[in-house]
């Protein structure tokens, strides 16, 4: 028998992020909320602010001796990472709230040692809720996600964020011979999308940071799939917060051999 997906902390954190995707979803009429600034590369929407807000509040009124460390605050990023902290990206995938999109999602984990333990990632326009804990399961909507099974290369559901595979996508559909693609929003609604079935491979070769990847990284672990950097290296949580890309399969062999294939 499966073990139930039990923890301390599993429902007050689900409860946390669906309560700030309702916001989400609330503030999305203001355009007030949409209006922002870029910084460097990236865009920052006065939504960012106010989820990072209000999942921060959410969270410390679970267990206020647990840290929250955001992307959305640089100052609470350590040089040395806390033993147990909450590791929250308020919105992934900015982009595609301020645009009317659906790929967006607001999540949080909590981190203990070198590992994310618990998970939970809500994506707010369908109102779909991914959760997972350690060695006891993914959910989607509180019904426990099946394991996922063999995808060899260039089998299954490649996926990205742009309407077709563009870049690294298009030349591991070229190399691969992927015939099937799905066009999806932000990193960690990428690798639900994979860990659900919809999808099965996703390649990244930009900048990743640990909050986009935390969360979703354990679900997809949870049913048999494979996350790394680009490098086949693991995510290890310590050390620097940021990666150079990364490969996520539904296949862990078929992750192994596209992040060898990248690697040389």
């Amino acid at each position: 028998m499966t073990a139930p997906e039990t923890h301390p902390l599993s429902e007050s954190l689900a409860s946390a992020v669906t309560g700030v995707g309702a916001l989400l979803r609330t503030w999305r009429e203001d355009p007030a909320s949409l209006d922002g600034v870029w910084e460097g590369s990236q865009f920052k929407a006065r939504a960012d602010t106010m989820a990072h807000r209000a999942l921060s509040e959410r969270l410390a009124a679970i267990d206020p001796t647990i840290p929250v460390l955001s992307e959305e605050d640089p100052a609470s990023l350590p040089r040395y990472r806390p033993s147990r902290y909450w590791l929250i990206d308020p919105i992934d995938g900015t982009a595609s709230y301020t645009h009317g999109f659906a790929g967006y999602v607001t999540q949080a984990a909590l981190i203990i040692g070198e590992r994310p333990e618990v998970a939970a990632v809500h994506a707010p326009d369908s109102d779909t809720l991914y959760t997972a804990v350690r060695g006891r399961g993914a959910r989607r909507d509180g019904v426990p996600m099946p394991p996922l099974g063999s995808c060899p290369p260039g089998t299954g559901v490649l996926t990205d964020n742009t309407p077709e595979p563009r870049g690294v996508a298009l030349q591991v559909q070229e190399r691969f011979g992927y015939g099937r693609y799905l066009e999806s929003g932000s990193i960690s609604l990428k690798l639900c999308r994979i860990a659900e079935g919809a999808a099965h491979l996703f390649v990244k070769d930009v900048p990743v940071r640990d909050w986009d990847v935390a969360a979703p990284a354990l679900l997809l672990s949870e049913v048999g799939g494979h996350v790394t950097r680009l490098d086949g290296g693991g995510f290890g949580f310590r050390g620097p917060w940021e990666h150079t890309g990364l490969v996520a399969a539904a296949d862990p062999s078929t992750g192994r051999q596209v992040a060898h294939w990248l690697a040389n």
